[in-house]
């Protein structure tokens, strides 16, 4: 299921770019935001030598920043008139799609086993 949800997710965003409508590839650029999404939390799980309570905060802070970003940029692109609506529309449905995979994977699988959030 999950691996079916990323596929859509990502088909969206490419028909985003190769559409012969839009045919602008600006928008695989939030592909980025996938890969680096989850590094704060998982820096913030290798390094729990200390027990301060600062570090979960501080990764979720960055995490929501990162995410907000993805779904900033097809907005702003669009609004500067670099891709068309129709492609910020695809690229906001495909994060959004994405974003469900990766929350899905984390309840599902991660959160079993881990003790920081």
């Amino acid at each position: 299921m999950l691996a079916m949800l990323g596929s859509i997710g990502m088909t969206m965003i490419i028909l985003a770019c190769a559409l012969p409508t839009y045919n602008l590839w600006w928008p695989i650029f939030v592909v980025l935001f996938y890969i680096i999404c989850p590094l704060p939390t998982l820096i913030a799980k290798r390094s729990q030598n200390a027990d301060d309570g600062v570090r979960a905060p501080n990764a979720m802070f960055a995490t929501v920043g990162i995410i907000l970003s993805s779904f900033a940029l097809p907005i702003v692109l669009a609004r500067a008139g670099v891709i068309q609506w129709g492609a910020g529309i695809l690229t906001l449905a495909g994060n959004t799609v994405a974003y469900t995979t990766i929350l899905a994977y984390y309840f599902g699988f991660e959160s079993s086993d881990s003790g920081m959030w």
